[in-house]
């Protein structure tokens, strides 16, 4: 048994070393890449861990159910979204909110309207911007443009074009099968619909360049 928990963890160990060889050089002394302590966590997911510190977490259980060069497709749109800018923040919207209305409530109490005013921006404020979070055009184009962001490092990586959009197709719909929950689902099947969309444009692109050769 301690063998086998040890032989695990020397190939989880493994897996994240050649991880961070991946990740491209601009971005390797900022970025790290470790195996998630969540519970029930997401496959792949970054977060800010200090001022200009980005950790790259994922759930090794889920991630040797992929073969590696979906892996790899799928360490790149994380790293696509790293480079986009459009990881999660701590949410500093929530507790703006909070106390924002708190604020308005002993505003109308005590009668102040300027202090009645100000508490009123900052729920609005705070309450635009976490619609803005939960906006679901905007989180997908952010999805399809850390996509695009993958193909990129794939082919920057030595990938031909039609192995890295075959790489992350096929990825994708792994998942697709692999999720219960109905909203992941959903966000898997409109990442791999435009992906399909984005491999005709580029392949028509690429047809259109051979006839001008």
């Amino acid at each position: 048994m301690a063998s086998y928990a040890s032989s695990t963890a020397r190939a989880e160990m493994s897996e994240l070393r050649r991880l961070r060889g991946l990740l491209p050089p601009e971005l390797q002394s900022w970025v790290s890449v470790e195996a998630t302590t969540a519970v029930n966590p997401a496959l792949i997911v970054s977060e800010e861990i200090g001022k200009d510190e980005v950790e790259v977490q994922i759930d090794m259980v889920k991630w040797e159910q992929l073969a590696t060069d979906q892996r790899n497709l799928m360490f790149w749109h994380e790293v696509g979204r790293i480079q986009n800018d459009t990881i999660p923040r701590d949410g500093w919207e929530m507790a703006a909110l909070a106390i924002g209305l708190g604020g308005a409530v002993g505003e109308l109490w005590v009668q102040d309207g300027l202090l009645l005013v100000l508490a009123l921006s900052l729920c609005g404020v705070s309450g635009w911007r976490l619609w803005q979070k939960n906006n679901n055009e905007k989180t997908l184009q952010e999805l399809t443009d850390a996509d695009e962001r993958a193909i990129a490092l794939a082919t920057r990586f030595g990938y031909t074009l039609p192995n890295a959009y075959k790489s992350l197709g096929s990825a994708l719909k792994v998942l697709i099968e692999q999720s219960p929950k109905k909203k992941l689902r959903s966000k898997y099947e409109a990442r791999l619909n435009a992906l399909k969309k984005s491999a005709a444009k580029a392949k028509s692109k690429l047809k259109e360049t051979e006839e001008v050769l």
